[in-house]
């Protein structure tokens, strides 16, 4: 097992601790969860609130597991403080991204941490694109194609609608960590420009169908 920093064992008990309760307090996880509704009435609050709360243990399980896995090499690699700042503000980026995407849909709801978790995911991705990333826990693919094919599969699911998954909050998440990094580890342009390249490309994608209308 790993180390884990002390900035990561907190970030991981706040949500577990937050998230229990919501499972068991119903009027708690209404009044704290991501809605539109709530938001527009002047509760700015759940954009961050809902961050720490999850639909379910599954959901909590797999968000935590891979901060866990991933918040490591982003500390390694910039640092606590910058790693906190990066988890806050992909969460704080995930939400406003919802929020602009469903703002006339007064009934949108959304939980959970996994904008600021794709935030560190990318962010560790930008330093160690070449690690195996294991899908469904067996099949391992590098890290920088989980990257550009994941985010390429949440603008498909923006764009579809598919499932009852937050595709814009991932989005935003990882548009947020991928630039914080790049302000961090400037020198990442010339040590691995290759990436940043494939990286950049399912956002400048995103950034093209959504000024054609297509999203």
């Amino acid at each position: 097992m790993q180390n884990i920093h002390i900035a990561t064992l907190v970030i991981i008990a706040a949500n577990v601790l937050i998230s229990m309760k919501g499972f068991k307090d119903f009027e708690f996880f209404e009044k704290y969860k991501f809605n539109i509704a709530g938001i527009r009435r002047g509760e700015q609050l759940r954009m961050i609130t809902s961050g720490f709360l999850h639909a379910d243990f599954n959901h909590l399980l797999f968000n935590m597991l891979t901060l866990y896995f991933f918040a490591g090499v982003v500390i390694s690699y910039v640092g606590v403080s910058e790693f906190v700042i990066i988890y806050l503000a992909s969460l704080i980026v995930g939400s406003l991204l919802s929020y602009y995407f469903h703002k006339e849909e007064y009934h949108y709801s959304a939980v959970g941490a996994s904008g600021a978790v794709m935030g560190i995911l990318y962010s560790a991705i930008l330093f160690i694109p070449d690690q195996n990333l294991y899908l469904f826990f067996a099949i391992p693919i590098p890290a920088w194609i989980f990257g550009v094919a994941y985010l390429l599969y949440s603008i498909y699911g923006m764009k579809t609608k598919l499932g009852n998954i937050g595709h814009d909050a991932h989005i935003g998440g990882a548009i947020s960590g991928y630039l914080i990094t790049l302000g961090f580890a400037p020198y990442l342009l010339e040590t691995s420009l290759w990436i940043v390249i494939l990286l950049a490309i399912p956002i400048v994608l995103l950034l093209i169908l959504h000024k054609l209308g297509k999203i």
